[in-house]
């Protein structure tokens, strides 16, 4: 039986439908925290509540929103491209608003806490249909993680694009003296003049990521044809109950969970605090938003290179090569003198196991995915699932993790709109950045040691789901002649 191969621009529309995702992520990654701060000028108490509230709401959102996609009636254009039309005006629409600051003192952190919920749940219809789409784009493993490859491309890109347009844009604003070394800590605050372009420059870089958002939306619908499923796989609805039991029970599923988990952490904890790293402990005021870019960039540039690694040697080995590579450089980055040269050098470098982290563990859940399907043939509506409850659990630790972080500064005595910090803070943010992500990569590899999914098994899953398929098509054909 011949199978329909995607094209160069399916895969290409398929993969830009990622980026407004990536951008939004990167953008409210990097930045959120240090304008939370510095820009619309909260105490760390709430700004920590902000981000821990947001996020643990997002993480919650993912298996809700999982569940009823999974529940969710086939259309003319699909099950899951419903989903993405419908939330991204308003995801759109909330996220501007994450970005202004109102005129008002009171009623400052309820204004953030309510649009920045609420932004994580448009994403969140947004991104989880997206996700499972993978599982409805090809039949073909080789062809998905193809897409897949296209996909961490073009998100990776959609990153630096995210970095680029708030980095480049807000970047300049800041009024502080380039070198503070020995001064007064308290004499030198921003004034209201930088911060009032501030806060221009973030509604400039939200507006221009708002158009972005909403024509990747549009390139997606247009380049991409959600298949139909198989009539097997139309059988057996699963409750939430349920679908929550099967998911949970599948062992290959929990491990990877867990494994990048850990993973997980480690580099969000890094993107959350590197900006506020490199301003406050390096010094790099002028300069972080171009080291964050180069981050980036390496990211990008390193993508097909783990994609070929992926397949010549095998997804664990990539996890095991990818993961470690950003350790030393961790190190080196808190260990030696700030020097910016060596601050480019590093980001370099770390831009790399970034492109491993992007890659991999999207590659890897399809394999989880089939794994399940030749497990329970007659399973229909699991694939949202799968996809949600893996964000879920990485978004409502890396929400615990943000939340703990910023605390951390308040209790180091974090200054509001100063332009140098108190020493611990500085011993602050080298933790953040170094110790501990070093110490959840490792524990991350430990658990992803166990993964059972291995080329063999997987390769053997494949033959079997499409020997089932053939066997679909044949049953269909057969019973349409008999019909005629």
């Amino acid at each position: 039986m011949s199978r329909k191969r995607l094209t160069f621009w399916n895969k290409l529309c398929y993969a830009i439908g990622g980026a407004p995702y990536q951008i939004t992520g990167s953008a409210l990654g990097f930045f959120l925290q240090i304008f939370l701060l510095d820009v619309a000028q909260l105490d760390p108490f709430y700004a920590s509540i902000i981000l821990f509230v947001g996020r643990a709401w997002d993480a919650i959102t993912d298996p809700t929103v999982g569940f009823l996609v999974s529940r969710s009636r086939s259309t003319r254009i699909g099950r899951m491209m419903p989903w993405i039309l419908c939330s991204a005006p308003f995801a759109v629409a909330t996220y501007f608003l994450i970005w202004f600051v109102p005129p008002f003192e009171q009623g400052k952190v309820v204004w953030y806490l309510v649009f920045y919920c609420l932004f994580q749940s448009m994403q969140t219809c947004f991104h989880v249909p997206y996700s499972a789409l993978t599982m409805f784009i090809s039949t073909d493993q080789t062809e998905r993680d193809s897409a897949t490859a296209y996909r961490m491309t073009i998100e990776v890109l959609g990153t630096v694009l995210g970095t680029a347009i708030q980095g480049q844009i807000v970047g300049g604003t800041n009024d502080c003296p380039a070198d503070l070394e020995g001064r007064n800590v308290s004499k030198f605050t921003v004034s209201t003049v930088s911060l009032d372009e501030s806060k221009q420059a973030y509604m400039i870089s939200t507006g221009v990521i708002c158009i972005i958002y909403l024509l990747c939306t549009l390139v997606l619908f247009l380049g991409v044809k959600e298949r139909k499923e198989s009539k097997r796989y139309r059988g057996q609805l699963l409750t939430f109950r349920r679908g929550l039991y099967m998911v949970m029970s599948h062992e290959p599923y929990i491990k990877l969970v867990i494994g990048f988990l850990f993973t997980s952490l480690a580099f969000m904890l890094l993107e959350g605090n590197f900006a506020l790293f490199l301003t406050y402990t390096l010094g790099h005021r002028k300069d972080y938003q171009n080291i964050l870019l180069v981050i980036m960039l390496s990211g990008t540039l390193t993508i097909p290179l783990w994609q070929w690694f992926l397949t010549r040697f095998g997804k664990k080995k990539a996890v095991y090569f990818g993961m470690t590579w950003a350790v030393p450089f961790m190190i080196l980055i808190v260990s030696i003198k700030s020097k910016l040269i060596i601050s480019y050098l590093v980001s370099v470098a770390a831009g790399v196991s970034v492109a491993a982290a992007f890659l991999l563990p999207w590659s890897m859940l399809p394999d989880v995915v089939d794994d399940f399907k030749v497990k329970n043939p007659g399973v229909h509506g699991h694939e949202a699932l799968f996809y949600s409850f893996f964000v879920f659990f990485v978004k409502f630790a890396s929400g615990v993790s943000l939340g703990i972080s910023t605390l951390s500064l308040k209790f180091a005595g974090y200054e509001t709109g100063a332009c140098l910090q108190p020493e611990a803070v500085s011993l602050t943010l080298k933790t953040l950045v170094s110790l501990v992500p070093v110490v959840l990569i490792f524990i991350g590899l430990l658990i992803l040691k166990t993964y059972p999914i291995d080329e063999k098994r997987r390769q053997d899953n494949q033959k079997l789901l499409q020997e089932m398929l053939d066997s679909d098509t044949d049953s269909e054909s057969s019973a349409l002649g008999s019909n005629v």
